[in-house]
């Protein structure tokens, strides 16, 4: 018989002819040569970089490389490098381990949970070879298909804006005279056919209110200087279909001499802000390059369970009108953004100022709960253009995309389906079972008494079904009732708590922590405020609700009660999910009955996780009375909660709490994180996290962690979790980082 060869395609000249880039932390100049002449003996052109400290990998960050190599460091930890990594631009490269000195293979698994690609050998540089090459043609896959759907994005783009060029109002101009016209143009300005337009003077058809500029822009623009040929012109014109202002743009003409005019006519502030708007006139070439992305993204990610979801104004303030172009852009592009950040989903124009996204899950229950926690998104939201706030109103509707019948034909009825759809209206299976749990439990509590027999706080079960989210619902708290039990006050903020409270306004956002153990990845802190002229307010150490205790306790009920919806729904993905809920000290030293409370929702949220609510307080308010805190802490421990603080190390009582109670969740003061920034100031921390912890076993957070420098150093003293908005944003709505 004759023989063949078989050969590895892997091994072969192709991946060795382009240029390998290879980023190596090690300390270790010896290794990295010896990495650097694996690839060079085996004809590959490489190009490698070594560091050992964690800003020159910062910095590296920025630009692009086939794989990282990761040895030993200075100032970097295996599992820092690879958290940076997943958090950066880069987040699918490659990690390679070079084996640790003390490795032993049953620790294999662990290192692939824990983000490396692969492990290396120097030892066996064979196999060493094998392992890089395998892990460098992994890399370049996914390099080409990231092009690949990028040079397709860009190809539907530029389609699509030749053809909108095509619907463009248009013209042609010479000497200041129109020489023709295209039917949009004779429509922006009420004519009817072209005849009626030929002969006229550009003056005539434009009618701009400040003619000098316009005449000086035409006449630099009729000698060539087209960088002056876009702007935009308010015009006289009362037959003028559009409002002001107009965009208008000047290009050379077909001839010598001529001018091409141009008028985008779909881009009006009428249609862009109107509370009525229709994306049923939204042009075939948009819904078509929508329909298009969407068929892609279930082509390449394909769920049991798909969703077409659309925001549209719902409420815009009246100083919108008054924006310039250029801010009116802003905002618009501020609202996409606040999308794309709270859903984590590629968002897609469908029309101006309406987006659409793709919602998918593994099942229908679980795409009705991804539907249900978006209903947060459509409370008021503060946007900030050139350092002032302005607020926008978001309706938010949904269509089911059933697959099998999903085509580019029926598509625009879909998109007109789910913008007239509204989420208000619909019950998700997760928040009907949560109903179903609250009958179930006859919650039956008696009015609230304080301690000073204040007027007390009617608690009644309400289960209308005309409420947007029917779950866990007690009256006074998810829709309360005219606040004449409420004591009145000639407090501004107080009054604006108690009418936002009344309509449901009350803000609550949700972040992530990270957890260096790996064992609690979905452990979310509650923070809440409402919009005070047009401002942020926060709502936990607010002074002002010292003058109001019952209102104070009201609002931290609801805060609690709306934060156990989402984590109802939530868990259903994420079961082990738990809320770290910030609470003001009343409703803990007043409120005879929160801790009834707090066992009958931690009942109905229904998770299996130990102690899902963990409540939150000041260190300041506990250090005021250590023994009657820890007396109410005990209660609430009995019934089902576990108790965390907040600002630990604020006051002089921090080592008295520590030895006086039994809690172990503290929340570090702010002002520690800053002691990240220099390497005396970070060991003069670590010391002092190590003092508290002879005291006790104790598990730190730390706060406010917004940058990479931050984020990593804090890799460097004894704090087990981490939170800031490198690794996740305050969300209007729990979302798990992992599904970005």
């Amino acid at each position: 018989m004759g023989h063949f060869k078989v050969r590895n395609l892997l091994l072969s000249k192709k991946l060795k002819l382009s240029e390998t880039r290879v980023l190596i932390i090690d300390d270790n100049q010896i290794r990295y040569n010896t990495l650097m002449e694996l690839f060079q003996s085996n004809d590959h052109l490489a190009q490698g970089l070594l560091l050992d400290d964690l800003k020159s990998f910062e910095k590296q960050l920025n630009t692009s490389w086939d794989l990282i190599i990761f040895g030993r460091a200075y100032d970097l930890k295996m599992e820092q490098a690879v958290t940076l990594i997943q958090a950066s631009e880069q987040v699918n490269i490659p990690v390679i381990l070079i084996r640790p000195t003390e490795y032993k293979p049953e620790q294999y698994e662990y290192f692939i949970h824990k983000g490396i690609y692969d492990i290396i050998d120097l030892k066996e540089p064979e196999r060493c070879y094998i392992s890089l090459v395998r892990a460098l043609s992994y890399s370049r896959t996914l390099q080409s298909k990231q092009r690949l759907l990028q040079d397709l994005e860009s190809a539907k783009t530029q389609a699509q804006s030749l053809v909108e060029e095509q619907h463009k109002a248009s013209a042609f101009i010479e000497e200041g005279i129109h020489t023709q016209a295209n039917p949009e143009y004779l429509q922006l300005f009420g004519l009817s056919s072209e005849d009626d337009i030929i002969g006229l003077p550009v003056l005539d058809i434009l009618q701009p209110e400040d003619l000098n500029d316009f005449k000086n822009r035409f006449k630099k623009i009729s000698q060539g200087q087209f960088d002056y040929g876009r702007f935009d012109i308010k015009t006289r014109n009362q037959n003028a279909q559009s409002k002001n202002p107009l965009r208008i743009e000047f290009l050379p003409g077909l001839e010598e001499d001529s001018l091409h005019l141009t008028i985008e006519v779909a881009s009006t502030k009428a249609k862009v802000i109107s509370h009525d708007t229709s994306v049923s006139g939204s042009s075939p070439s948009t819904t078509s390059v929508v329909f298009a992305q969407i068929n892609r993204a279930m082509i390449n990610q394909p769920a049991k369970a798909n969703a077409l979801i659309v925001f549209s104004l719902a409420q815009c303030p009246n100083e919108v009108l008054e924006l310039s172009w250029q801010d009116l852009l802003k905002y618009f592009e501020g609202i996409q953004s606040f999308i794309k950040e709270q859903t984590n989903q590629n968002v897609l124009n469908i029309d101006t100022g309406v987006y659409g996204i793709l919602l998918q899950a593994g099942s229908e229950s679980l795409l009705d709960s991804r539907i249900s926690n978006l209903n947060v998104l459509q409370k008021p939201q503060l946007l900030e253009i050139n350092q002032k706030t302005y607020s926008f109103h978001l309706k938010i509707g949904s269509a089911s995309i059933q697959t099998e019948r999903f085509n580019e034909a029926h598509f625009s009825e879909l998109v007109v389906q789910a913008y007239n759809s509204r989420l208000s209206s619909q019950q998700s299976e997760s928040d009907l079972q949560m109903s179903a749990s609250l009958q179930e439990t006859q919650i039956e509590l008696a009015p609230i008494q304080l301690e000073d027999e204040a007027t007390p706080i009617a608690l009644e079960l309400d289960t209308t079904p005309e409420q947007s989210t029917p779950t866990v619902i007690i009256p006074n708290v998810e829709a309360p009732t005219p606040v004449q039990n409420i004591q009145l006050t000639d407090s501004p903020i107080l009054r604006q708590i108690t009418e936002k409270l009344e309509q449901g306004e009350i803000r609550i956002k949700y972040q992530q922590l990270y957890d260096k153990q790996d064992t609690n990845l979905y452990t979310y802190e509650v923070t809440s405020g409402f919009i005070y002229e047009n401002q942020w307010k926060k709502i936990s150490n607010l002074v002002e609700l010292d003058d109001d205790i019952e209102l104070s306790i009201k609002l931290d009920r609801w805060i609690l009660v709306e934060a156990c919806k989402q984590l109802h729904n939530f868990i259903h993905q994420y079961p082990a999910a738990k809320i770290i809920v910030n609470l003001n000290r009343h409703v803990l030293f007043h409120d005879k009955q929160f801790p009834e409370l707090i066992s009958k929702l931690i009942t109905i949220v229904g998770s299996r996780a130990t102690h899902p609510i963990i409540l939150q307080f000041d260190e300041e308010d506990i250090a005021k009375n250590i023994v009657e805190a820890q007396k109410h802490i005990a209660i609430l421990r009995e019934y089902g909660a576990d108790i965390a603080i907040r600002r630990f190390g604020s006051t002089i009582s921090s080592e008295a709490i520590l030895q006086q109670s039994d809690i172990t969740h503290l929340t570090l003061d702010e002002k520690y994180t800053q002691m990240l920034a220099k390497d005396t100031t970070l060991q003069s921390l670590q010391e002092m996290i190590q003092k508290y912890m002879e005291i006790k076993p104790v598990e730190f957070l730390l706060i406010q962690l917004d940058d990479m420098s931050a984020f990593a150093n804090a890799w460097n003293v004894d704090a087990r979790f981490l939170q800031g908005d490198y690794f996740q944003k305050k969300l209007d709505q729990l979302t798990d980082v992992q599904d970005q």
